[in-house]
């Protein structure tokens, strides 16, 4: 029994990442690494594409709304959620919750996958413009 469990463990593990060794937790300390330094910026929000970004995931507002659907309250408000580490990654994981799924992409999400919706929005995964952001997050990643 403890076999057979420890194997359906190690199957949905590969499942869930697709099969590779990057872990979730791995990715999105890569993408905090390449949006800040994963330091608390200061000043906290920087001017991006039309709107505030902030936060050590550079996060928008509008990014904010989004993950509070499956990321739940986040602290109830954008800049107050932005100033801290754990909710700032909480709205993280609520936007891959969101947009990062095997509904979505038709396949299971990949830390490709995670970095390049950060970066472009719900469809960023498409966008070839999100490339050179992805090369930056897999610069990062440990060597596996």
């Amino acid at each position: 029994m403890k076999t057979t469990l420890w194997f359906v463990a190690v199957l949905f593990a590969c499942v869930w990442h697709g099969g590779n060794s990057t872990t979730y937790d791995e990715c999105l300390d890569c993408i905090c690494k390449v949006e800040s330094t994963c330091r608390m910026p200061s000043p906290l929000c920087h001017w991006d594409v039309g709107s505030d970004s902030c936060g050590p995931y550079q996060i928008k507002y509008a990014y904010w709304q989004d993950a509070q659907l499956h990321g739940g309250n986040l602290m109830g408000d954008w800049r107050t959620c932005a100033r801290s580490f754990r909710c700032s990654r909480r709205a993280v994981r609520g936007y891959m919750d969101r947009y990062a799924t095997r509904a979505r992409l038709g396949r299971q999400p990949t830390c490709q996958d995670y970095a390049r919706i950060h970066n472009g929005g719900p469809n960023g995964y498409m966008y070839d413009s999100t490339l050179s952001y992805w090369r930056l997050v897999q610069a990062c990643l440990p060597a596996k």
